[in-house]
Parts: C-alpha cells; sequence; structure tokens
C-alpha cells in the first residue's frame, strides 16, 4: 500500500468542516463530520445530568438510612432517570452517533453518509427525547425503573409514564435512521477496491450494530407505545383482569433491550480493534474471525432474551434453552478478546492514552463477560438476581466496556477530529483515575449482590454499609477521572492545530487526510490496494503502509 499526493476537488481551495462558524451552519448542516459533532455534544451533557443523578445516588447509599434524598419516592425517580438517561440518551447513541458518523464515510473512502439529510433528522429525533427527557426530571420525574415493567407501569404509577414512553418512543426512530443510513452506506459508497474483507474492523462492528438497530429498536417502540395505550385507554394488553399478559411486556422488552446490550458493546469492539493494532505495530490477529464475530453477536444477541426472566415464571425448559444460548453467545465475543490478546502479543507496544483505555476495555469487559456466564446460570440467577451482583455485572459491560471504550476513540480520533493534540500527560492521568474509580465503585456491589443486598433499595442492613462507602468512595475518584477529559480536550481546541495528518502512525484512509478534514473529505476519488492493518513490528514506531492510492 502506498500513499500518494491529494488533488484538488473542485476549483476553490478546500476548507475544513470546522471553518464554518455561524449557528445556522451547524443547525442546517449535512455535512455527516458536523452531525458527529453535534451528537458529541449532545451526548456529552446528557452524560454529566445522568453521572450527577448517579453521584447522589451513591451519596444517598453512604448511609443505610440515607441522607440525600428526603423520600424513597424520590430515590425511585431519580434511579429511573439516571438509567433512562444513560441508556437511551447516552450508551446507545454515544459510539454510533458521534464516532460513525464521523468516520464511517472517511474509512471506506465516501464523501459522507447515503441519506446527508435523513442523517440531520436522526439528531433532531434524538434531540426533541432528550429534551422531553429532561423536561420529565424537572417535573418529578418517573419511578418504573428504565424497564418500564407492567403492571406498575400502567396501573400503579402515578409519575410521567406516557411521556416518558413517548420519549423512549421517539429517540427509537434516531436509532433507525442512522442504522438505516450506515447499512446502506456501506453496502454501496465504499471506494473502489474497499471489498468487504478491506473494510476496518471498525466498519464490520458499527455495520452489524446497525442491522440490530433497524430490527430491534422498533419492538421496543411498540413495548412502550402500548403501555402509554393502556394507561390513556384502559385495554387490556398487560392488565391480567382484562385479559392481559404483565409477562408479555418483558418479552417485548427484552428481545430489544438484550440485543440493544450489544448496540452498546459493539461499536466499542469497534473502537478497540482499531487502537489495538496500531499501537502494538502489528497486524489485527484474526481479522475475519473478528468480522464475522460482529455479525454473530448480532445475530445471537436476539436469541437470548430470556435470561432476563428466569424468575418470571417461565418455563424451566424455556430457561435452559435460553441459559445454553446465552452461553453460546459469549464466544464470539471471546473470540475478539484471544484475537487482540494476540495482537498484543509480542508488538511493539506504545502506551499512549488510547492504548490506555483500550487495555482497560479488555479486562473490565472480560470481568463483565466472565460474569455474565455466572448469571446465565439458572442455579446461580435465581440467587443473585434483583440483587446489586446484577448491577455490577451490566455495569462492567456497560460502563467498563462501552464507556472506555467511547473515551479511547475520542482519544484516538481527538487529532483527526479537532486537528489538535491535547496533553497525554493529562490524558493518561484520566485514563488511571477512570480504571481505579470504575472498579473501586462497581467491584464492592459484587460482593454486595453475592451477601444478597438488594438492588433499587432505598434503605439497606448497616453491615453493608462499609462496601457502600467503598463504592461512594470510587464512584468520587470515576467522576474526577471522568470531569478530566472536558478539562484537557478543551483546552487543547486553544492550541494550534499541530496534530497532522497521521500523528499515531494509523494504516486506514481517515489517517491519509488533512486534519481536521475537508468538507467532502477526499480531493479526489480513492482506490483502494489492499487491507487496512498493514503495521509492520519489525522496525520503529512508524513502521506502516497506508491503505489507499489516489487517482491522479
Amino acid at each position: 500500500m502506498n500513499a500518494a499526493a491529494h488533488a484538488r476537488h473542485d476549483d476553490g481551495p478546500p476548507t475544513d468542516y470546522l471553518s464554518d462558524t455561524s449557528v445556522a451552519s451547524w443547525l442546517l448542516t449535512t455535512d455527516h463530520k458536523r452531525v458527529g459533532i453535534l451528537y458529541l455534544i449532545s451526548v456529552t451533557l446528557f452524560f454529566l445530568v445522568g453521572g450527577v443523578i448517579a453521584g447522589l445516588m451513591r451519596l444517598e447509599l453512604m448511609t443505610p438510612k440515607g441522607d440525600v434524598f428526603s423520600t424513597p419516592d424520590t430515590y425511585n425517580r431519580m434511579f429511573t432517570m439516571h438509567g433512562v438517561i444513560m441508556i437511551f440518551f447516552f450508551l446507545v447513541p454515544s459510539i454510533p452517533a458521534v464516532l460513525g458518523n464521523f468516520l464511517i464515510p472517511l474509512m471506506i473512502g465516501a464523501r459522507d453518509l447515503a441519506f446527508p439529510k435523513i442523517n440531520l433528522l436522526s439528531w433532531y429525533v434524538y434531540i426533541i427525547g432528550g429534551v422531553m427527557g429532561i423536561w420529565i426530571l424537572i417535573h418529578g420525574g418517573v419511578d418504573t425503573g428504565w424497564t418500564f415493567y407492567t403492571p406498575f407501569s400502567t396501573m400503579y404509577s402515578n409519575t410521567m409514564v406516557v411521556t416518558a414512553a413517548v420519549a423512549v418512543f421517539i429517540t427509537g426512530f434516531s436509532s433507525i435512521l442512522t442504522g438505516l443510513n450506515f447499512i446502506v452506506t456501506v453496502h454501496t459508497m465504499r471506494a473502489p477496491g474497499m471489498t468487504w474483507f478491506r473494510l476496518p474492523l471498525f466498519v464490520w462492528s458499527q455495520y452489524a450494530t446497525a442491522l440490530i438497530m433497524v430490527l430491534g429498536t422498533p419492538v421496543l417502540a411498540i413495548s412502550v407505545i402500548l403501555v402509554a395505550l393502556e394507561r390513556f385507554f384502559g385495554f387490556g394488553i398487560f392488565d391480567p383482569r382484562l385479559g392481559g399478559d404483565p409477562i408479555l411486556f418483558q418479552h417485548l422488552f427484552w428481545f430489544y433491550s438484550h440485543p440493544a446490550v450489544y448496540i452498546m458493546v459493539l461499536p466499542g469492539f469497534a473502537v478497540v480493534s482499531e487502537i489495538i493494532p496500531c499501537f502494538s505495530r502489528r497486524p489485527i490477529f484474526g481479522y475475519r474471525f473478528i468480522a464475522f464475530a460482529s455479525v454473530a453477536i448480532a445475530i445471537f444477541g436476539f436469541l437470548v432474551w430470556g435470561h432476563h426472566m428466569f424468575v418470571s415464571g417461565q418455563s424451566m425448559y424455556a430457561g435452559a434453552v435460553f441459559s445454553i444460548l446465552s452461553f453460546l453467545v459469549a464466544i464470539p465475543s471471546a473470540i475478539k478478546v484471544f484475537n487482540w490478546t494476540a495482537t498484543l502479543y509480542k508488538g511493539s507496544l506504545r502506551f499512549d492514552t488510547p492504548m490506555l483505555y483500550a487495555l482497560g476495555f479488555i479486562g473490565l469487559f472480560t470481568i463483565g463477560g466472565l460474569t455474565g456466564l455466572m448469571v446465565a446460570s439458572l442455579a446461580i440467577d435465581v440467587h443473585v438476581h434483583d440483587t446489586y451482583f446484577i448491577v455490577a455485572h451490566f455495569h462492567y459491560i456497560m460502563v467498563g466496556g462501552t464507556t472506555m471504550a467511547y473515551l479511547g476513540g475520542i482519544h484516538f480520533w481527538w487529532p483527526k477530529i479537532s486537528g489538535r493534540m491535547y496533553s497525554e500527560i493529562w490524558g493518561k492521568l484520566s485514563a488511571l483515575l477512570v480504571f481505579v474509580g470504575f472498579n473501586l465503585t462497581f467491584f464492592p456491589q459484587f460482593l454486595l449482590g453475592y451477601l444478597g443486598m438488594p438492588r433499587r433499595y432505598f434503605e439497606y442492613r448497616p453491615e453493608f454499609q462499609v462496601l457502600n462507602v467503598m463504592s461512594t468512595a470510587g464512584a468520587s475518584i470515576l467522576a474526577v477521572g471522568f470531569l478530566l477529559p472536558l478539562f484537557y480536550l478543551g483546552m487543547s481546541l486553544r492550541r494550534p492545530r499541530d496534530a497532522g495528518p497521521n500523528p499515531w502512525g494509523a494504516t486506514g484512509l481517515e489517517w491519509q487526510i488533512e486534519s481536521p478534514p475537508t468538507t467532502h473529505n477526499f480531493h479526489e476519488p480513492v482506490l483502494v490496494t489492499c487491507g487496512p492493518y498493514m503495521y509492520s513490528p519489525e522496525e520503529a514506531e512508524r513502521e506502516y503502509a497506508s491503505q489507499h492510492v489516489h487517482h491522479a
């Protein structure tokens, strides 16, 4: 593979995508890079809101009787809003909508996504749902839990369930539109020579994520709208008094919400698959296995929803089937972890900030995955279901996995996004604080769950206080780790654009153009000549070859 010189794409001088600073140019943009930045700002704000609520919850749980919230009902509303905001407005859109929007066209040699206007529409739909969510929070919140379980959500809750259901319903369209855009773009807009097995693994994982978005999100929309209709009109969909079945809601909800775990974590896999080979200076080990594992996870993810319902009264035979399938879905995830580890082996490792986040992801996701095998077992799950063991498990997947990967991706592609480098000292300190703070926050919760502390409780037995204090102390460290990037990445924007096109010596198409990119990405058509991970560990750190040549 050889890098080639750029030529003019049009008659005027090229301008980078950040050059027009007017508000209208941002709010009416159809540039995929700008839409990605709009999502970046939005999800950051929602992450801060959800994080503040989480901090208040941890302060509440420092003492057995609680000192922050005046009533148990307030606590119920806070943990519900924390879950809704973090899942639907941060974790689900974070990597796909921010990094996916920004990078997929650059990685496949396209000028934009297939449907630029629909891309902008997806952000406006997301903002409408998000504003409704914040409005609900300001006006008292919802107390059903983020799962909206019936019959409590349909018959007993006196909070703003209908408004919350509509907010989630509207936000779901953002996921569907984004997923459709990604699928069509990958199928129709790849550069000449960009075959399926020359695609970066980032694109493979985002493609698999998009399939889940398109196929799974409508089921969630149906679920929450049925809840709203039952509350409004008294339909007997979930009300057993009228011939309904509350367990039906659980089946509908988890049919989406377990695949949604992979909407959150598959993009994390995408980021790690780009960072590991770059900072190991080695080609990715088992490219095709990792690519097909992404698709396998997307398929298997739709077959295991019943493991959330082991204690719902479902048939023991159904439970056994879901348990076996849940063990099977761990195989493609394990393939990825094995291949990343093999890529690291005998590599020329550089421990820059993105690499620290990627390594943290591998460790934390592995813990989350192994404990997932535990709760996939019927014999264990019936004892730890609805305890803090489950809380710790899914936070190791969602925060230890998705959020670590998201931060790693932001740091990895920040020079491309902004044209500027950040302080490596601050970046490494932030990664260390996030890793230590996260483990101190959530590992004690495994012990709390094993000892029998229920989740969602406003008060707890005094013997659990020591571990809860440890968890709250860890949350304080974690908060500092999360806030630091806002400081040093923000400060980097005041520096000259000194990053250059390829500060990491990476090989993908996105690293062969200016930083920040021009509005139309590439000045001339791109010809891809081989795969995306042509690194060599034999010599210096910069031993690599780019993925493409330009037509003259």
